[in-house]
C-alpha cells in the first residue's frame, strides 16, 4: 500500500501546469446558421457550458491531452468526438437536424461514451421524465424503464428487479459509490429519494467485471444532479401533489459555481397516507421521508474533485391486512425507521493523455424495525392522532436494530490511448461491519472485506468496436469472531458493436458474473417480521456463478426505429428460500437452498415519428422474462410479460415551451409460471395520460405538469407485490400535479 501511495504522489507531482481553453461556434450542418443554447460538455472532466445567441462558446482551465467533447440540443443529433488540447484555433462544430431524441453520455460504463458508441447496451432515463409519467417514488419510477420492475410492499417500499433478478443480485450505485443498506430483505427498499438525482442508468446483465460481487443481475446507477456551469447559479423549487394518497413530494435546491469552486444543496420531504383502491385504503402503506443532499466541488486545470453527502430519514409502514381506514400519515406498527448516510468523494488527476480516478465512499445504514403492538383506533378526521402516534413511537424499543457501516474504494487508471486501444486498470474494495442493538437478532455481527482487481480495453475499428475485460475478486467474511468464510471468483466479459449498415446497429455481449452468499443466507436464525418468516441460513452455500449472452439489434432512420434485445442467463448454485413445513412461534420456517437456474427473454419495440409530423411519436414495446430451475420448476417473483403502447406529442411555441402530452396503455399478462410457494396473478390493463409545458413567470421558467395513472380505477394485483398473498390490490386511480420553478 505504501508503494502505491509513493507512486501516486510521484504521478501527481508530474502533472503539467499548462492551462488550456477551447472556443468555437456551433452551427447547423451545411449551413452557417448558429445554434443557440447548445450544451457543450466534457464528460470525463464533468465540465461544460452552453452556447450564446450566436452559437459561440468558451471553456477555460482545461488539461492537455485527448479529451472527449459532446454537444447536444433538442432537435439535433448529439455530436461526440475526441479533440486534442491545447488547440491552435477555434473549433467549428456542425450538428445534423434530427427528430430522434438526443443521446446522453453513459456514466455507468468505464469509457463514458454516448449510447450509440457503447459496446454494452445501457438504458438511461431522466428522473424528470419518470416524474412526468406520474411516479410517486424512485422505485415506482424505474418500472417505466424496459426490463426493470420493482418488488413492492405498498407504495413506500420498493426494490429494483432487472430481468427477473433482485435483492443482492442487483447493485445500486449512488454518488458514484455502491449503496449498502441491508438489501438482502425482500421488504427493504432503496432508502434514497429521487430529489437531487438527475438520471438513472440500468446495466441489464452481469456487471461483475465493472463492479464485483452482487452485480450478477445488473446495476442501477443513479447520477446526482450536476453542479452549475462555471460562473453561474440556479435556485429551484419542485413540488408534486398526489390525489390517491393525499400526499406530497417537495424539494428545494440551490447551486452556484465560480471558476474553480462549486456548491449545491437540496432539501426534500415527502408524506403520504395509505393508498386507495376502488373499495378501500390499504392500512399502513403510509410513509414519511426527509432527505438532504449537498455537494462541494473544486476543479483546476489538471485536477478535479467533489464531495457529496446525503442523509435520508424515512419511516415506513409495513402493511399486514386491511384494517383502520384513515388518511393520517404517521405509520402504525409494524414499521421501519431508517436513517441512511452516504458520504462520497470523486477525484481525478489528469496527465498527458492519461488520468487517475479515485472514488471513496462511506455508507452508514441505521435500520430499526418495530413489532406490532395493540394501539387505539384512529379517528379518521382528528389529526391530533398523528401526534399521539409519534409519542407512542418514541416510547417503543425496536425489535430489530442493525447498523451497517460500509467503506468502499474504487481506483482506476486510464492508460494513454495506444492506437486503437483505450485501456483501464483498477482495484476496488469494500470493508463492511454489521452490528446488532435490538431485542432480537436476525443476522449476527460480522465483518466483510472485499478486494478485486480488473482490466478492460475498448478497441476501435472502422466499422465495429470490441470491448474485453477480466477481473479477480476475493471476499472474506468474519462472522461473530467465530466463523470465517472465504469466496473467490474470476470473471470476464467480451463484447462487439458493429455498424452492419448505416441504419442497423448490432451488439453481442458475453459475460460471466458472480455473487457471494450474504450474511442472511449464510447464518440467519430468527424471525424476519417484515416477511413473516423464520429464516434459517446455510453456512455451506457456494458462490452463485452465471454466464449470460446478450444480443441487441437496432434499426433507425430519420422517422422510424425498431429494437430487439434478447438474453439467456444461466446461474449455477442459485440461492433461494423454501419452507420446510415446520413452525417456530407460529411462524413458518424457511431454509436457504441452492440449485442451478436459467432466465431468458428480452425487450422488443418500435418507435414511429412520421414526417412531416415530427412532433408525433408512436411507441410500442414488449417485455418478457422466464425463470426456471434446472428441474423446470419456475423461480419466484418473476415479472409477468407486458405490452406498452404510447402516443406522445412534443411541441414548442413562443408561449408554451417544451410542451408535451401522452396517453399510455400498459397491458400486463397473466403470470401462471410461478414457483410452488407463490400464487398466480391475472392479466390487467392500466391507462395513464399526462400533459406538461413550460411558461415564463417573472422572466423565469415554470414547468407545469399533470399526470394520471390507472385512470379507469382498475382493481388489480401486480405479481411482484408482496401483498398479493393476502389478495390486497395495488393503487387505484391517482392524479398528480407538479410545479417546478427555477430562478
Amino acid at each position: 500500500m505504501k508503494q502505491f501511495l509513493f507512486m501516486l504522489i510521484a504521478m501527481v507531482s508530474t502533472v503539467t501546469i499548462a492551462q488550456n481553453y477551447i472556443s468555437g461556434q456551433v452551427t447547423i450542418n451545411d449551413s452557417s446558421e448558429p445554434i443557440p443554447y447548445a450544451n457543450i460538455y466534457f464528460p470525463q472532466l464533468e465540465k461544460g457550458t452552453t452556447t450564446d445567441d450566436n452559437g459561440n462558446f468558451t471553456i477555460n482551465n482545461l488539461p492537455s491531452g485527448v479529451q472527449k467533447i459532446t454537444i447536444s440540443v433538442i432537435g439535433f443529433e448529439t455530436f461526440s468526438e475526441n479533440i486534442t488540447l491545447p488547440a491552435t484555433s477555434p473549433f467549428q462544430f456542425q450538428l445534423k437536424p434530427s427528430a430522434i431524441e438526443m443521446s446522453e453520455v453513459i456514466l455507468s460504463t468505464p469509457f463514458h461514451k454516448l449510447q450509440k458508441d457503447n459496446v454494452m447496451k445501457v438504458e438511461q432515463e431522466k428522473i424528470s421524465t419518470l416524474k412526468a409519467k406520474g411516479a410517486v417514488t424512485l422505485s415506482d419510477g424505474i418500472t417505466n424503464i424496459a426490463g426493470v420492475e420493482s418488488i413492492t410492499t405498498g407504495m413506500g417500499i420498493g426494490k429494483p428487479v432487472i430481468r427477473g433478478l433482485s435483492s443482492n443480485r442487483v447493485l445500486v450505485y449512488a454518488q458514484g459509490v455502491r449503496l449498502e443498506n441491508q438489501q438482502f430483505g425482500a421488504e427493504h427498499g432503496l432508502g434514497i429519494s429521487d430529489a437531487g438525482i438527475e438520471s438513472v442508468e440500468v446495466i441489464k446483465g452481469p456487471a461483475s467485471l465493472l463492479y464485483g460481487s452482487d452485480a450478477l443481475g445488473g446495476v442501477l446507477y443513479l447520477n446526482p444532479e450536476r453542479f452549475a456551469d462555471p460562473n453561474s447559479n440556479a435556485t429551484n423549487i419542485n413540488t408534486r401533489y398526489f390525489t390517491n394518497t393525499d400526499g406530497y413530494n417537495v424539494n428545494f435546491g440551490h447551486k452556484a459555481s465560480a471558476d474553480k469552486f462549486k456548491f449545491l444543496i437540496r432539501l426534500g420531504q415527502a408524506e403520504h397516507s395509505d393508498y386507495q383502491t376502488q373499495d378501500y385504503r390499504v392500512t399502513n402503506t403510509r410513509f414519511r421521508e426527509q432527505d438532504l443532499k449537498t455537494g462541494l466541488g473544486y476543479q483546476s486545470t489538471n485536477f478535479k474533485t467533489d464531495f457529496r453527502y446525503n442523509v435520508n430519514l424515512s419511516k415506513l409502514g409495513i402493511p399486514e391486512e386491511i384494517g383502520i381506514q384513515s388518511d393520517l400519515k404517521t405509520p402504525l406498527e409494524p414499521y421501519q425507521s431508517l436513517t441512511n448516510h452516504i458520504l462520497s468523494s470523486k477525484s481525478t488527476w489528469f496527465f498527458d493523455n492519461s488520468s487517475l480516478d479515485i472514488n471513496l465512499g462511506y455508507i452508514y445504514n441505521d435500520r430499526q424495525e418495530f413489532e406490532d403492538h395493540h394501539h387505539e383506533d384512529e379517528d379518521d378526521h382528528d389529526h391530533d392522532e398523528d401526534a399521539h402516534e409519534e409519542e407512542h413511537h418514541k416510547d417503543q424499543a425496536p425489535a430489530l436494530h442493525m447498523k451497517l457501516k460500509t467503506f468502499n474504494y474504487n481506483i482506476k487508471y486510464n492508460l494513454p490511448t495506444m492506437g486503437k486501444f483505450e485501456t483501464i486498470v483498477g482495484v476496488q474494495g469494500m470493508l463492511q461491519n454489521n452490528s446488532n442493538y435490538g431485542e432480537e437478532q436476525l443476522i449476527p455481527d460480522a465483518t466483510t472485506n472485499d478486494v478485486g482487481v480488473l482490466a478492460t480495453s475498448h478497441i476501435h475499428f472502422e466499422t465495429f468496436d470490441v470491448q474485453l475485460g477480466a477481473r479477480f475478486d476475493h471476499r472474506n467474511i468474519d462472522i461473530d469472531n467465530a466463523i470465517t468464510k472465504q469466496f473467490n471468483s474470476f470473471n470476464g466479459a467480451a463484447g462487439i458493436k458493429a455498424n452492419v449498415t448505416k441504419a442497423i446497429l448490432a451488439r453481442l455481449n458475453l459475460a460471466t458474473g458472480f455473487r457471494a452468499p450474504n450474511l442472511s443466507e449464510l447464518v440467519s436464525d430468527g424471525t424476519h417480521h417484515g416477511t413473516n418468516r423464520y429464516e434459517v441460513g446455510n453456512i455451506n452455500l457456494k458462490n452463485e456463478q452465471n454466464f449470460q449472452t446478450d444480443l441487441a439489434l437496432e434499426y433507425a432512420n430519420e422517422h422510424f426505429e425498431i429494437f430487439a434485445n434478447g438474453f439467456y442467463n444461466h446461474i449455477n448454485n442459485y440461492i433461494y428460500l423454501a419452507p420446510n413445513g415446520n413452525f417456530i412461534n407460529n411462524t413458518p420456517v424457511y431454509n436457504y437452498l441452492q440449485s442451478n437456474a436459467r432466465l431468458y427473454g428480452g425487450e422488443f419495440g418500435v418507435h414511429l415519428h412520421p414526417h412531416p409530423l415530427d412532433w408525433l411519436h408512436l411507441e410500442s414495446s414488449f417485455e418478457t422474462v422466464t425463470g426456471q430451475q434446472d428441474n423446470d420448476d419456475y423461480l419466484p417473483l418473476i415479472p409477468a410479460n407486458s405490452l406498452t403502447n404510447t402516443l406522445r406529442a412534443e411541441f414548442n411555441t413562443n408561449t408554451l415551451k417544451k410542451s408535451y402530452a401522452f396517453v399510455k396503455l400498459r397491458t400486463t399478462f397473466a403470470q401462471n409460471n410461478v414457483s410452488q410457494f407463490e400464487t398466480t396473478t391475472p392479466s390487467y390493463n392500466l391507462l395513464s395520460a399526462g400533459v406538461g409545458t413550460t411558461v415564463t413567470l417573472f422572466k423565469n421558467p415554470l414547468d407545469i405538469s399533470i399526470a394520471g395513472t390507472n385512470l379507469t380505477n382498475k382493481v388489480y394485483i401486480n405479481h411482484l407485490s408482496r401483498l398479493k398473498t393476502d389478495g390486497i390490490a395495488n393503487m387505484g386511480r391517482n392524479i398528480s400535479f407538479a410545479l417546478n420553478y427555477t430562478l
